[in-house]
């Protein structure tokens, strides 16, 4: 593995926006513009209701769609398409059934090249950091959601990519096993320094996770606002600052979150 300094590269956003259009003709912006600059190593949150175009940002950093208008920078170059230096974890697992779990943390090494032997050291090295060795072997339907979901983790980690993107990753778990991924994933993200852009409806979640926690309005998805958290890890989200924190982002929420309701002609909730 590579040292922790040598991973992380810095990401660059400048004005990007993204607009859909229909078959039919019809347009829709869904994102920007958005302008935010990550630094090497850094752990980002972003927040916001639903629909407002984080998944969307994050399938553009990822090179899955291509912006509209607007550039990204990863290590001062631009994004031409997916790519190996940025790993996606999704909140479905992704998983291939037909591979065992060591094969499926293998199965993106092989873009990379190494021989069968290294591929499967490599592997075996970071099941081992997320506690699974003992079912390298085993078949992907044997395995609970959260072990399945650290299979995920292990196999972004191992193409030691230098972003690690995350959409909601453990938004279909349990309160407990959700608990014990998000303390697996700071260890790791801890040692391994890589720079991460994490999709969460959480504010409990952001302000456990991140360096930094971004608010996004909601459709056009922009930026509305921004939160540096110093607070040491572990933390105790229950702590006063904290909790001020959590107040503050849930009141520009739920702004964002009747705008959303009156967008889509709903009754906003009492």
């Amino acid at each position: 593995m590579q040292a922790a300094r040598d991973i992380g590269k810095r990401l660059e956003i400048a004005n990007l926006s993204k607009t859909y259009r229909s078959r039919s003709g019809e347009t829709l912006q869904a994102l920007g513009p958005v302008s935010v600059d990550v630094q090497a190593g850094e752990f980002l949150v972003v927040v916001g209701p639903s629909g407002c175009g984080k998944t969307t940002l994050l399938h553009l950093l990822a090179g899955f769609l291509e912006p509209t208008a607007g550039r990204i920078l990863v290590g001062g170059e631009p994004i031409s398409g997916p790519g190996i230096d940025r790993a996606v974890v999704f909140q479905s697992y992704a998983l291939f059934p037909w591979l065992s779990v060591v094969e499926n943390v293998e199965f993106g090494l092989r873009r990379k090249n190494p021989s069968a032997r290294a591929r499967r050291e490599i592997a075996q090295s970071y099941l081992r950091l997320v506690g699974l060795q003992d079912f390298a072997n085993k078949g992907v339907d044997e395995l609970s959601g959260g072990m399945k979901q650290r299979v995920a983790i292990a196999r972004a980690f191992a193409v030691e990519p230098s972003m690690l993107l995350m959409d909601e990753p453990f938004g279909a778990l349990d309160a407990l096993t959700r608990r014990l991924l998000q303390r697996e994933l700071l260890r790791i993200w801890q040692e391994q320094k890589r720079t991460v852009v994490f999709i969460t409806h959480s504010v409990i979640e952001a302000l456990f996770l991140a360096d930094r926690i971004l608010l996004m309005t909601c459709r056009p998805g922009r930026i509305k606002g921004e939160w540096r958290i110093e607070t040491q890890r572990p933390r105790d989200v229950t702590s006063d600052s904290l909790v001020a924190m959590e107040r503050e982002i849930y009141s520009l929420l739920d702004e964002e979150l009747a705008k959303t309701f009156a967008q889509e002609a709903l009754p906003s909730p009492d």
